[in-house]
């Protein structure tokens, strides 16, 4: 019999945390209403925590949902599920029924991050607008819808609490003009020239953090059932009403990012979150990280060529490092 390792210094230690689960569950669905088709794709997450010491401490699995359950289980919520369209509702729903089923089992830790499917559009004829199609799509981006939920069941299986918080990431946009950096520091280290115009671009990440929402103790006792049953206007900019908010938040970003005569990245930064927060009542906080994407003008010096001049420089080279690298978080009072 092959001797069990017994490691030195027992009493020294002890286990202060511990969590596990699935990683990089890629799930595609396809949702059909007759001839029209919905899809979704998700690389999803699953982590759980509770009564589980004895795993590490003891080599004792009889505590163990095995991660290849937790993948089964994703993959059975995203065939059963009515909520696997959005991904707020999904990641509540997967981490009430880990949760739920599980008595052992206090908090579920759901991540998705969702991909970009946009349907083809189809011409009808002149002057007149062309239609989605309704069963073929395209990628139109590289950015990512995401999604962090913490389902907290600790409290008993009938007081869950949720936290929920949304965004997205690599979303990349630039602008020919509009920015502006000047009056900044300067001493024996500053070789950056002050500019009054320059290119503003960045690889924009976003999330912002919801109110708790309360789960009712699931019906069928396991949470495969699950739904919080508010009205439109109690789920209004909630994280149920995910998909709005979602949309809301990149276009305000968006928007912002454009018009805005930027005097930094950071004050930049600072009107796009105040308006998220401004606008929707139950966003607690939002956090931006915003690297730079450096384009430098070409010096054309040497051939008597004025590229420097920001009104008269037209050609860059694009610098991905060193980059600058901004974040902040604005929070509601």
């Amino acid at each position: 019999m092959a001797k069990v390792y017994e490691p030195e210094g027992e009493g020294l230690s002890y286990l202060s945390h511990a969590r596990y689960g699935k990683d990089k569950v890629r799930v595609f669905r396809v949702v059909r209403d007759g001839a029209w088709h919905n899809v979704v794709e998700y690389n999803v997450t699953a982590l759980v925590e509770g009564e589980i010491e004895v795993s590490y401490t003891q080599a004792d699995n009889s505590v163990v949902v095995a991660t290849d359950s937790i993948k089964n289980i994703t993959y059975y919520l995203a065939k059963t599920s009515p909520h696997v369209l959005h991904p707020e509702r999904f990641a509540l729903h997967l981490g009430t029924h880990l949760v739920s089923k599980y008595a052992h089992l206090k908090k579920a830790f759901i991540t998705i991050e969702q991909l970009r499917w946009q349907r083809i559009p189809i011409a009808q004829g002149e002057g007149q607008d062309p239609k989605p199609h309704s069963h073929a799509f395209y990628r139109d981006g590289d950015d990512k819808r995401t999604v962090e939920v913490e389902v907290d069941a600790s409290a008993g299986k009938d007081q869950i609490v949720a936290h929920v918080t949304s965004g997205l990431k690599d979303l990349l946009v630039l602008k020919t003009t509009g920015s502006a950096f000047e009056s900044f520091v300067r001493d024996e280290y500053t070789t950056l020239v002050e500019v009054n115009d320059r290119i503003f671009s960045t690889s924009i990440d976003l999330s912002y953090k919801f109110a708790p929402l309360r789960i009712p103790a699931p019906a069928d006792g396991e949470g495969k059932i699950f739904d919080l049953a508010l009205t439109p206007e109690q789920a209004k900019g909630t994280a149920w009403d995910g998909d709005a908010v979602s949309a809301a938040a990149r276009g305000i970003t968006l928007e912002v990012f454009a018009v805005d005569e930027s005097a930094s990245v950071q004050a930049t930064l600072y009107k796009m979150a105040q308006r998220i927060v401004a606008e929707y009542a139950h966003v607690q906080s939002v956090t931006y990280n915003l690297p730079n994407k450096h384009y430098v003008p070409v010096d054309m010096k040497y051939i008597g060529v004025d590229n420097m001049t920001p009104a008269k420089a037209d050609v860059f080279i694009p610098l991905s490092a060193p980059s600058g690298l901004i974040s902040a978080t604005v929070s509601r009072k």
